[in-house]
């Protein structure tokens, strides 16, 4: 090569180094720590780990490591079909096979005693159905982590309205920080405290946007997401989210009592039935859409609705996030992990079923406020989106 040639290849090299993006090496061995740590496995407990092929594969030799150092036993790692599947499979065949692959799979996995659920695993995944059906119908002890970077089936990390995502390092930066600093101990008390205030009365939630909803839970159960994955918190399990325990932490998650939600929901520019919408207010009475008005794209939100059928009118689940490591940043906001971050509102539609509601029909549609103002009777907790000290 020319001495010119070589020069502007040089040149070349290094101007890419500069521009690709940075990649992220992950604590491997310190993440499998934590993740079997909040297990607080017994002598001799059974592990199963569930994984997507080509996924954070690096994590599963530590995590079965841990699972041994523990004194669980390691029972190795599933693979769920890779996804997606090639273009010329027949999609039909694979899905009236997965019915009768679960069913094998109940009887082979009913003596796991633990799982863990790795990014790219989902309900669709006859494995990861199956040990719900047993999370359900066996009770007792056993339990799964969900650590879902890379989605339960839903993207984890969602965009504020007007900005751009953070890069792919960055999101994984900051789980993996929320998996690793996250004071448990401290976040276990806060949300028990809130459980405790809101049992005492009504919940208001409004924004500046509009919302104005109120609700009473009465003796719903309350779900916290505090990293807890032991097996004495197993066995007070009220409903199948208590044995589903996400990493990183921070939530909790409540189905209120149907006939108390009153009110509106004012919403920032969304996208329904795949189009967008502006200007969505949303009003309900005892717990049903009652009107939809939208200055933009009101026929998307029918058509959603209508498709969903009856869970597509209802109102769901009052979520509120409380770690302050998965909190939107003040720059470059983004919403971190489906809004576990100290501050965040979900209001969801649909079927509640696994919380502990009344609402059937499978539909699932979450919706994220990031500025909302969260009141127990006159106690205000979150304001404009931020947390409120006592």
């Amino acid at each position: 090569m020319r001495p010119l040639a070589l020069a502007l290849a040089l040149l070349a090299d290094r101007a890419a180094a500069q521009t690709a993006p940075p990649q992220l090496t992950l604590e491997w061995s310190a993440l499998a720590e934590r993740i079997v740590g909040q297990l607080a496995l017994q002598p001799g407990e059974k592990v199963l780990l569930l994984a997507h092929p080509g996924q954070f594969e690096e994590l599963v030799p530590h995590l079965r490591y841990q699972v041994m150092k523990a004194g669980g036993a390691d029972l190795g790692c599933l693979d769920v079909l890779a996804a997606p599947v090639p273009a010329v499979w027949d999609l039909g065949l694979v899905q009236n096979a997965n019915r009768p692959t679960r069913e094998a799979l109940r009887t082979i996995l009913r003596d796991v005693d633990a799982a863990v659920m790795l990014p790219g695993t989902g309900p669709r995944d006859p494995a990861y159905s199956a040990l719900q059906d047993l999370l359900l119908s066996a009770g007792g002890s056993r339990r799964t982590i969900h650590f879902h970077w890379g989605g339960g089936g839903a993207p984890s990390a969602l965009a504020v309205p007007g900005h751009p995502l953070p890069a792919p390092h960055a999101i994984d930066s900051t789980y993996q920080r929320a998996v690793l600093r996250t004071d448990y101990a401290a976040l276990g008390a806060a949300q028990g405290a809130f459980e405790a205030a809101l049992r005492t009365g009504e919940v208001r939630v409004t924004t500046a946007l509009g919302t104005d909803l109120r609700f009473r839970i009465g003796d719903r159960p309350v779900n916290l997401q505090d990293g807890d994955a032991s097996a004495a918190r197993a066995r007070r399990a009220r409903v199948l989210i208590d044995r589903e325990i996400e990493l990183p932490a921070g939530a909790i998650r409540v189905a209120p009592a149907e006939e108390t939600v009153e009110g509106v929901v004012a919403f920032p520019p969304s996208s329904w039935d795949g189009r967008p919408v502006a200007g969505l207010r949303l009003r309900f009475t005892r717990g049903r859409v009652a009107s939809v008005e939208a200055a933009a794209g009101r026929a998307a939100v029918e058509a959603e609705m209508d498709a969903a059928g009856e869970a597509g009118r209802a109102f769901r689940e009052f979520a509120l996030g409380f770690n302050p490591e998965l909190a939107v940043p003040e720059r470059g906001p983004w919403i971190p992990y489906y809004g576990y971050g100290a501050g965040v509102v979900r209001l969801s539609l649909g079927d509640n079923r696994e919380l502990g509601g009344a609402v059937g029909g499978g539909y699932v549609r979450w919706n994220l406020f990031t500025d909302a103002t969260v009141k127990v009777g006159e106690r205000v907790f979150i304001r404009d989106g931020r947390p409120v000290g006592p």
